[in-house]
C-alpha cells in the first residue's frame, strides 16, 4: 500500500495480532520481546526490521504485507474488518459497494441476527464449539466497533446497493441454512424484512453526507469500499458476506492504494452512481419489492 510509517505498520500489526491463533502474551513471548513492547509497537512505536520479520513469520503473513508494500493481502475476517475500522476511523468520504446496505448502516438488531446465521452456516461440528463461539464474538465486536466509529464520526458515503441482492434477502430471511423450520423462516424473513425498511427511511430521511443508490441493473460480483483520507485513500476487495448465508470464514481480502486500482473502482462507483434509482423512486422500488415478496 506504499505507507511505511510505524503508524500505519502498527494499525497492520494489531489488525494481524486480532486475527491470528496467538495473544499478545503468546507472541511476545514467542519472539522474545515483552507485551508492553509489543503494544508500543501496535501504537506506532518503530520496531526493528527482524522483530517485524520474526511477527510477519510467527502470524503467517509477509514481510510486505505487514509493511503495506505493494497489496496487503488478509486471510482472517477478523483481521479484515479491523483494517476497515482503521482506515474508517481516518476517512472523509467513503464508496461502498457490498451487494446489500454498508453494514455501517445496518441496526442493532441486525448484529443479533449475524451472529446466529453465521453459526447456522457452518460445519455441524464446528457449530457449537467453543472455539467458533470465540470466533464469532470476535468479528461482532470489531463489527460493532465498526459502527460506532461511523456513527461518531459520520463521514461522508456513497453506498450503492443491489436490488437483487436485497430481494434474495428478503425472500430466503436472514438465514444461515436452508433447513430451518417454518416457524424460524417465517421470523427470519420478518427481520430481513425490518431492515429493508430501515433502509427505505435512510433513503427518504436523507441524512446529511448520506448518498444511497439502488442498482436494477447487473452489478459486480466483487464486494470493494474505497475510504478517502487527507491526502491518501485506499480501496480494500471483500470475500466476506454480511447478511443471508454469511460467510466470515474463507477468503483472501485485499487492500491497495494503487493508482490505477483505485481510479478504476472509482469509475465504476460514478458509472453506476448514475444509473442507479435515488430517493424517493429508490424508497417506492424497494416497497413494491417487499409487497412481492410476501404476496
Amino acid at each position: 500500500m506504499g505507507e511505511l510509517s510505524p503508524k500505519e505498520i502498527g494499525h497492520r500489526l494489531k489488525a494481524f495480532r486480532l486475527g491470528s491463533k496467538y495473544s499478545a502474551e503468546e507472541i511476545a513471548a514467542k519472539i522474545g520481546i515483552s507485551r508492553a513492547a509489543l503494544y508500543r509497537y501496535e501504537k506506532g512505536d518503530p520496531p526493528k526490521l527482524e522483530t517485524l520479520e520474526s511477527i510477519a513469520d510467527l502470524l503467517g503473513v509477509s514481510l510486505t504485507s505487514l509493511m503495506g508494500v505493494g497489496v496487503e493481502y488478509i486471510s482472517s475476517a477478523i483481521s479484515f474488518f479491523e483494517r476497515m475500522r482503521q482506515n474508517e476511523a481516518e476517512s472523509e468520504h467513503l464508496s461502498v459497494m457490498f451487494g446489500l446496505i454498508s453494514y455501517l448502516l445496518t441496526t442493532d438488531d441486525f448484529d443479533k441476527y449475524l451472529a446466529i446465521a453465521i453459526r447456522e452456516g457452518l460445519p455441524e461440528e464446528l457449530r457449537d464449539s467453543e472455539e467458533t463461539r470465540k470466533q464469532v464474538a470476535e468479528v461482532l465486536s470489531v463489527l460493532r466497533e465498526r459502527k460506532k466509529v461511523y456513527d461518531r464520526r459520520r463521514p461522508g458515503m456513497v453506498n450503492l446497493a443491489s436490488a437483487t441482492n436485497l430481494e434474495q434477502f428478503l425472500r430466503n430471511g436472514f438465514v444461515g441454512s436452508f433447513d430451518l423450520p417454518d416457524d424460524v423462516l417465517k421470523e427470519r424473513k420478518e427481520v430481513a424484512r425490518r431492515e429493508v425498511e430501515h433502509f427505505i427511511s435512510l433513503l427518504e430521511e436523507q441524512p446529511i453526507g448520506l448518498q444511497i443508490g439502488i442498482l436494477v441493473d447487473s452489478v459486480p460480483s466483487t464486494h470493494f469500499q474505497i475510504f478517502r483520507q487527507p491526502g491518501h485513500s485506499t480501496l480494500c476487495l471483500s470475500p466476506y458476506k454480511l447478511c443471508d448465508f454469511p460467510n466470515v470464514r474463507l477468503g483472501v481480502g485485499m487492500l491497495t492504494s494503487a493508482p490505477e486500482a483505485l481510479e478504476l473502482h472509482q469509475k465504476m462507483v460514478t458509472e453506476l452512481w448514475a444509473k442507479a434509482l435515488k430517493g424517493s423512486r429508490a424508497a417506492n422500488y424497494l416497497r413494491k419489492m417487499i409487497k412481492e415478496s410476501i404476496s
